[in-house]
């Protein structure tokens, strides 16, 4: 199973706050980010993010197309974002995938180490 590593940077990131109950505050947030590494492209995602008042208890869950390439491969594929306590992780939506990416099928991880972003993603195509 290949596995794609590298990097990305957040280009835009655009919160609307639409709870800010007792508890946490409710945030969906648009963003655009550019990806370096085995991944090269670009993707726009929509999160929905919880923050209590003690933000190490965060959370966030979300989908995000990327458009580009794995590995040299051209297309489209879409990810499902996790993550709260246990960490930052991603799968690829089965049936996604379009042009030389068509059936990739997997997942990983991403790491926030004080704003710099790494990942990695195990895949394979169907």
């Amino acid at each position: 199973m290949p596995r794609a590593t590298g990097t990305f940077t957040i280009d835009s990131w655009e919160p609307q706050t639409y709870d800010e109950a007792e508890g946490a505050t409710l945030t969906r947030v648009h963003l655009t980010k550019t990806f370096d590494g085995d991944l090269v492209g670009t993707s726009t995602a929509d999160i929905i993010t919880a923050i209590p008042r003690v933000e190490t208890s965060a959370a966030y869950a979300g989908f995000e197309r990327f458009t580009g390439t794995a590995h040299g491969r051209e297309g489209t594929f879409v990810l499902h974002h996790t993550a709260g306590e246990a960490g930052l992780s991603w799968t690829i939506l089965p049936d996604s995938g379009t042009g030389e990416l068509l059936g990739i099928r997997g997942g990983g991880q991403i790491v926030n180490d004080g704003g710099a972003h790494s990942f990695h993603l195990d895949y394979e195509l169907g």
